[in-house]
């Protein structure tokens, strides 16, 4: 299947800008184009972009992914390397999964408060008014 810019847009959500940039920083290789000229992108390239979006996600810039994308062009030997970069992201992941954990407990703990305030079990107490 072939698909244009506009559907691999579509099937791997990102803007037509996003897309853009990343073909002009050469991190899709391998993009062919068609008689007019225009930008053309087969399952592999598909796949790829939208491994690009989630390594986008997990917080690499586009100076890693370009880093990332050098050692998988470079073959199975790299595997080591590509794993140790994954395992940085996934830690920095986790410590923003905790830290958004204590922030949902903060605010079930406050609206529990505030449920207590409004049905009279408790006594309004601010630490910003005396």
């Amino acid at each position: 299947m072939v698909y244009t810019m506009m559907q691999v847009c579509k099937e791997a959500d990102l803007t037509y800008q996003a897309l853009k940039f990343y073909c002009n920083e050469g991190l899709i290789p391998n993009v062919k184009r068609d008689k007019n000229n225009r930008r053309i992108f087969d399952e592999r390239n598909l796949k790829w972009i939208k491994d690009l979006v989630c390594l986008k996600r997990c917080g690499m810039s586009i100076q890693e992914m370009k880093e990332y994308l050098d050692l998988c062009l470079r073959g199975e030997s790299t595997i080591p390397q590509r794993k140790e970069m994954l395992a940085q992201k996934q830690e920095a992941l986790r410590e923003n999964i905790r830290q958004l954990e204590e922030s949902v407990s903060y605010i079930d703990w406050k609206q529990s408060f505030y449920d207590d305030v409004l049905s009279g079990w408790k006594p309004y107490v601010s630490n910003l008014i005396s």
